[in-house]
């Protein structure tokens, strides 16, 4: 019964173990699914699980015949519009970072969205080449098709490597494809839990880097070969500034203006968003704009600039990926995969809180897995979605992937009409378009100071993450990167928090008693707190913590006392000590034995319980011992483990946790385990953790319950007249009432229960 008086609360209830409160209200024993339960679960059939499994697999069929037609085609059709004017340049840039032709750009921005409208969960993300996925892509192109592999550079030359790389990356792209169909089939979406936030940041970053140090070779026009393997980026500078002469100046300043414009004006864009009836296309101006001067000027042939050149008309048969190349790149579609996931997961997780509706992490590998695989069948590159494209399509008042097809019919009439158009526009300036992304991602810089304030181990997973991309390249710093994380989390846990707790206030709140000077601590008794799993790694910490915290040894001291009692018995035995009324006298200098002597090669006979029924009289450990005989003095007569921390107890644990225990009980100190997680009862006695040492009833609600029962064991043995009302029955209805300006015990039995 709970009883509110003012801002405070009465309680009357029993005390309760785990077992009384289970018996009292009748705990129900649950039928727990298993493994083979869950798979015949998922594999039956129904119409209802049909109907499910249908809509789950293609979301267009449960949001299209919803679909407001007079309230958001509008709006789908001006997003659709100004995103896919944005697809059809980052297309073109990324592509210079695949170190394709950027005709194969439009083919990365266009085939994706079309099988994400069908399969895909977000409403908003606008799906094509991410800059990072175009780098590692590219990486993997450099690796396997060198800038030197085949003749001198003539037109021939140069037309077979870019073959070879188009091939290459539509084979990398169709396998990441493959990976991400497969982890969705088997419901692997949660791997994106393994990518934190600071992780995701740090590497985003660390690849911002390298697609600045890999454009510089466009702004300069200087041949700077690619270097896919660690400290792959200083190679890349050096090559770069020992040419740094020959640089065309006519590019150089192109792209700096082209930068400082495309700067200013998304600066101008995020600060008057909210007066702006949509953000201006700045990327689009700028291309028309250079492409016009480049056309009128003769930009080619006046400064020797490099062009895009003529874009390929229509689309290409579909072809096979090469297995050749797919035997070198599996851990690269693994990277491409998995990082692809994760960035489009965390933006359409953004926008599916904003806006209020769900998204399924399986459906979205299902989804960007089919778009790779049809992608790279027709030779695009790997997709995920553009932080500033998806911006573009959700500012611009995109309602649902309505506006990516929009998107993607303009990307399509770039592609079969007038991508002509562009073919005199200077690469300088894609590379500078490529740049003029990365603001976002640089800006993540700042996160350093603010981790380091918040949270010191994501700090240093960002900080590690960013230098080993940086350094190792992007595939082995992802690798590096994720397996320091799970090594911190290993670290973390393997070192857990663990604390001495004592009542606060005088009421049922227990606290670190270091943090309180208000503190009551009952006298023998030690609360002691873990606040992490228990498990094979950290339960010797565990242990050590507990042995510190009560301050002694048990194990150690258990032995002292089987060693004095083999002396005594043996003094006894001698006539050395004789039985009083009073206690054991001394008869006669005792004989000092070593302690190898009275181990007897019989050391683990020292390590059970002490056996005092063939002796004619109870030792007790806290008088005076025979001379010769000395034996730690312990102060304790309980111990509560709090357990309201621990989520889980493996096998190995309990293991090593039954032995401690045991090793308490051995000298006389009852052991009380509170909060226990649900289940964990039930776990251990199928584990066969219990014994006549350690039984159930050791195992609490709370502290409080745990403590107040300790106080009232100890009054009951030191008081005849509690002891017989124990007896009658009459000790359980107990409440919790203030005295004396504590929060006590009142029981029916005659006599005041101290706290």
């Amino acid at each position: 019964m709970v009883e509110p008086v003012g801002n405070h609360y009465v309680i009357a209830r029993p005390v309760y173990s785990e077992n009384a409160f289970n018996e009292e209200h009748e705990k129900l024993h649950r039928y727990h699914k298993t493994f083979w339960d869950h798979l015949k679960l998922y594999f039956s059939c129904s119409p209802q699980r049909a109907k499910k499994f249908a809509l789950g697999l293609f979301p267009v069929i449960s949001w299209l015949p919803a679909y407001r037609f007079r309230e958001w085609v509008l709006n789908d059709i001006i997003s659709g519009i100004n995103t896919g004017l944005v697809a059809v340049l980052q297309g073109l840039a990324f592509a210079l970072l695949v170190n394709v032709p950027p005709s194969y750009g439009l083919y990365a921005a266009f085939f994706p969205v079309l099988v994400y409208f069908i399969f895909g969960t977000s409403r908003h993300i606008s799906v094509g080449p991410f800059p990072v996925l175009s780098l590692m892509v590219g990486g993997v192109v450099t690796r396997l098709v060198p800038d030197n592999s085949t003749g001198n550079g003539n037109s021939t030359n140069t037309s077979a490597i870019n073959d070879e790389r188009v091939m290459v990356a539509a084979s990398v792209t169709f396998l990441s494809g493959v990976i991400q169909l497969l982890l969705g089939i088997f419901q692997f979406g949660f791997i994106v839990i393994y990518l934190s936030q600071s992780l995701i940041s740090g590497f985003t970053t660390a690849a911002a880097i390298h697609v600045l140090v890999s454009q510089l070779k466009f702004m300069f026009q200087l041949p700077v070969p690619g270097f896919n393997k660690p400290f792959g980026i200083i190679y890349t500078l050096e090559s770069l500034f020992s040419q740094i002469t020959k640089a065309n100046i006519a590019d150089l300043v192109t792209s700096l203006v082209v930068l400082l414009i495309v700067f200013v004006v998304k600066e101008m864009n995020d600060r008057y968003k909210e007066k702006l009836p949509a953000p201006i296309p700045i990327e689009l101006l700028v291309t028309i704009l250079a492409a016009l001067i480049s056309y009128f000027v003769n930009f080619e042939e006046k400064f020797e600039v490099a062009v895009v050149g003529k874009l390929e008309e229509g689309f290409h048969a579909p072809v096979a990926p090469d297995v050749g190349i797919l035997q070198k790149c599996i851990g690269d579609g693994i990277s491409i995969a998995i990082v692809g996931f994760a960035v489009a997961f965390s933006v359409a997780k953004v926008y599916s809180i904003k806006h209020d509706y769900p998204i399924d992490g399986n459906q979205e590998l299902i989804a960007f897995g089919l778009g790779n695989i049809v992608g790279g069948s027709f030779k695009g590159f790997a997709s995920s979605t553009a932080l500033s494209r998806s911006g573009v399509q959700e500012s611009t008042g995109g309602k649902t992937q309505i506006a990516g097809i929009i998107s993607s019919v303009i990307v399509l009439v770039v592609i079969l009409a007038i991508g002509f158009l562009l073919a005199p526009l200077q690469k300088s300036v894609l590379a500078s378009l490529a740049l003029g992304n990365l603001k976002g991602m640089l800006l993540q810089f700042k996160e350093i100071s603010i981790l380091w304030r918040k949270d010191k181990y994501d700090c240093v997973i960002w900080v590690v993450t960013f230098l080993a991309a940086i350094f190792l390249g992007l595939d082995i710093g992802l690798a590096a990167a994720v397996a320091f994380q799970l090594l911190t989390v290993v670290i973390r846990s393997q070192i857990p928090s663990c604390t001495v707790l004592a009542n606060v206030g005088r009421s049922d709140i227990y606290r670190n008693r270091k943090d309180y000077t208000d503190i009551y601590e009952p006298e023998g008794v030690k609360i002691f707190r873990c606040s992490s799993p228990i498990f094979f790694a950290n339960i010797e910490f565990f242990r050590e913590k507990l042995i510190t915290a009560v301050g002694f040894n048990p194990l150690r001291v258990l032995r002292k006392r089987n060693k004095a009692l083999r002396k005594i018995r043996k003094m006894l035995k001698k006539g050395e000590l004789q039985v009083t009324q009073k206690g054991l006298i001394y008869m006669a200098n005792p004989t000092y034995e070593s302690e190898e002597e009275l181990d007897n090669n019989k050391i683990e006979e020292l390590d059970q319980p002490t056996i005092m029924t063939d002796l004619p009289i109870r030792i007790n450990w806290g008088t005076d011992l025979p001379p010769g005989i000395t034996v730690p003095q312990v102060n304790l007569h309980s111990i509560i483990l709090d357990f309201s921390s621990v989520s889980f107890l493996d096998f190995s644990a309990m293991t090593v946790l039954r032995k401690t225990l045991k090793e308490f009980v051995r000298l006389d100190i009852d052991i009380y385990v509170a909060g226990a997680y649900e289940g964990l009862l039930d776990k251990l006695e199928r584990s066969a953790f219990f014994d006549e040492e350690i039984k159930p009833s050791m195992f609490f609600l709370t502290i409080h319950d745990a403590v107040l029962h300790i106080l009232l064991k100890k009054d009951i043995a030191n008081s005849p007249k509690l002891k017989l009302a124990e007896e009658k029955g009459r000790s359980s209805d107990c409440v919790i009432t203030p005295r004396n300006g504590l929060r006590s015990r009142e029981c029916t039995i005659p006599t005041e229960t101290k706290f």
